[in-house]
């Protein structure tokens, strides 16, 4: 079975689009190499294509790099900065699918583009569909976790500091974790 035929038998055809409320858009990172500080997006936007005719897939999605959140206000702050996203000048984070294959049941590889601070590089993302239902309002749902990880220098986000040790404050290696409850919407 392809993977647009076993997404398609998992995922009804129709545009999705994520629930703010009930989604999420995350990423941890090792700070000095001791913790792991997590983040998050507030405002985002996406959508999951299932065409009807032949089960071919679109995934696609922006967020507002201006949204940043990590519980710490500074550090919010220097993640705007021209050192990280330079949300002045780079607003948006971009995704957008070329190749979708299967990876097991409900479980996908989605290979896109991604752009962060103006840098487009190809990801592959692991992508399971976690169920679906209907809510009490009626809406249609279906549930997706998705699970990557990139390199800030693959992005030009170079700042860092080396400490005496010989970690790093930051990281290179960011996770991403990605919560979506996406509602029908034809």
């Amino acid at each position: 079975m392809s993977a647009t035929a076993s997404l398609a038998s998992t995922i009804p055809s129709g545009t999705w689009k994520p629930d703010p409320v009930h989604s999420n858009i995350g990423f941890s990172v090792k700070h000095m190499g001791v913790s792991t500080v997590r983040g998050r997006f507030g405002e985002f936007d996406g959508s999951l294509e299932v065409a009807a005719e032949d089960g071919s897939l679109k995934i696609g999605g922006t967020v507002k790099s201006a949204s940043v959140d990590t519980k710490e206000p500074q550090r919010d702050e220097h993640l705007r900065s021209t050192d990280f996203f330079d949300a002045a000048k780079f607003p948006e984070l971009t995704f957008q699918s070329s190749r979708i294959e299967p990876a097991g049941d409900d479980r996908f590889q989605v290979t896109g583009d991604l752009t962060i601070h103006g840098v487009t590089n190809k990801i592959t993302l692991e992508a399971e569909v976690t169920g679906s239902d209907v809510d009490p309002q009626g809406n249609t749902r279906v549930g997706l976790e998705i699970t990557g990880e990139l390199s800030r220098k693959d992005y030009e986000m170079k700042f860092n500091a080396a400490l005496g040790s010989g970690n790093l404050v930051v990281s290179d290696n960011v996770k991403l974790a990605l919560d979506i409850s996406a509602i029908k919407q034809d």
